[in-house]
Parts: structure tokens; sequence; C-alpha cells
């Protein structure tokens, strides 16, 4: 087989993100899936699962075993932020290279991941957002910091999403605070009424997160100016708004022998 294919597991693969990524995979040319792990079908083949592509690629529970049974260069995982941690510290062992949209990762987590990709020269992306739009929409956020340091940010997901505020709504924040200083927006005397009417504080920044049904990921960050708004907005209507982004990393981290935070680090 070419060099230039690149073998796949997917964890997460049964959830509507990992039937996604498996659709993704398994047509694109130069992508091989070898494996998925879900915890509802093990032991099956995705030929004989509902809704996914007429392939004769095993699911398992356990991600070792997978490893263990299948050579593989990348692993996409999208499960959660439970999990997300120690499938990349398994991939890891296996010298596999991961590529995680599992969001809730703290600084530390980062570090410490870091720390082994370095020792194995392995490449690792972990992305809060693999949609391009919304990595354009953090960038064009973080420009327009520079000259309106007055913003709030709200986040808009399904009302199955684990973690608040976003992982992108975090991020932006993160890219905003690197040309903004900190500073308290709003009356100095001004009072919440009821607790949390403001939403979270990052340094000033007020981000407030929304949990509906009919959902899917969306996010308005919002300056304010003299006698002026500005207001830059993102929508993800469907899930495959991701797999472009997705395609792109799980690229680029078979070039990569460091882990990479951030999906616009590697968007020029």
């Amino acid at each position: 087989m070419s060099n230039s294919i690149i073998k796949v597991a997917i964890t997460g693969a049964g959830g509507k993100m990992g039937m996604e990524a498996v659709k993704m995979v398994t047509s694109t040319p130069h992508f091989q899936l070898v494996a998925g792990i879900d915890t509802q079908n093990g032991g099956k083949l995705f030929s004989e699962i509902p809704g996914m592509p007429n392939v004769d690629v095993p699911m398992y529970t356990d991600l070792h075993k997978a490893f263990s049974e299948h050579e593989c260069d990348v692993l996409i995982d999208l499960t959660n932020p439970k999990f997300g941690r120690k499938h990349m510290e398994i991939a890891f062992e296996h010298g596999v290279r991961p590529v995680v949209g599992t969001t809730g990762f703290t600084e530390k987590d980062v570090e410490e991941l870091s720390a082994i990709a370095e020792e194995k020269a392995l490449g690792a992306i972990i992305a809060p957002n693999f949609a391009i739009g919304a990595i354009l929409m953090m960038k064009f956020s973080q420009m327009a910091a520079k000259y309106l340091p007055d913003v709030e940010i709200i986040e808009m997901h399904h009302d199955r999403k684990l973690d608040a505020p976003s992982g992108t709504a975090i991020k932006t924040a993160q890219l905003i605070s690197e040309v903004r200083e900190p500073k308290q927006q709003g009356h100095e005397d001004e009072k919440e009424e009821l607790p949390g009417a403001k939403g979270a504080d990052y340094q000033g920044m007020r981000i407030h997160s929304v949990r509906l049904p009919g959902l899917v990921a969306h996010q308005e960050v919002i300056f304010g100016g003299i006698g002026q708004t500005l207001t830059i907005r993102h929508d993800s209507i469907d899930r495959t708004s991701f797999m472009p982004g997705i395609r792109l990393a799980v690229e680029t981290a078979m070039k990569l022998d460091v882990l990479v935070y951030g999906l616009e680090n590697i968007i020029e």
C-alpha cells in the first residue's frame, strides 16, 4: 500500500459527530478507516450498523485492542472531556497521532500532553472547534479587539452539550486577551439582581452560554465602541461543517512532531 495512505481509527464513531467523521474518512481517497471505537456497537462491522458506510471495518469497545490488532497512523477522537485525555495517552502509547475535537482540557492537561508528544516526537492536534468559519471568526475577533476592547461573547449550542462555556468561547477569549488589556466593563456600581445575569467573567469580558434543542453550534462576539457596535457571528447549521477541518488536522498531524492546540495555529 502507498505510503501516502493515512490509516485512521475513530473513537466515538457511533455518535452524531463520529458518524459524520466515518463518512468523511471513507470518502477521502488517501484515508483508510481501520477501526472504530464505540461503547454500543463493539463486535460489529460498520456495514452492520444502520446509517454507516458499507465497509467491513470492525468496531471495538477497547481502544488498546483496536491498536493492537490494526496498524494505525491517526486517531480521531470525538468523545467527551471525561475520555479525551485518556484516549490521547493510549494513542501516544501505541505510536498513534491523536486529533481531538473534545473540549474541556485544562492548561495543565495541554502542558502534560504536549510533553508526551514532544518526548515521543508524535504530532497531535486538539481543536475546540473544527469548523473553518469558526476559526476565522476567532481570528477576526482578535483583530477587532485591538480597536474595540469592550466585548462580550454569546455561545449557543444544543442542549446535550456537557461543558459551559464552550471550548470555542474560551479559546476566543484567550485570543482576544493576547491583544486586549484586562478591564472591567460596564458601570462600576452595577449590581446583578440575579446571580450570573452578567455571565462568566474572563479578564473583564463576559461569556454567556445558551443551551437549547434545535441548535448545533453558534457564536456571536459583540464589540462596543463610541457610537457603534460590531458583531462577528458564526453558525454551524450541520455537523458536516466540521469535516473539512478534521480532514486538514489529520493530514497536518502526520507532518508534526509536537502537539498543537487550536486549529487557528495550522491555518495561515
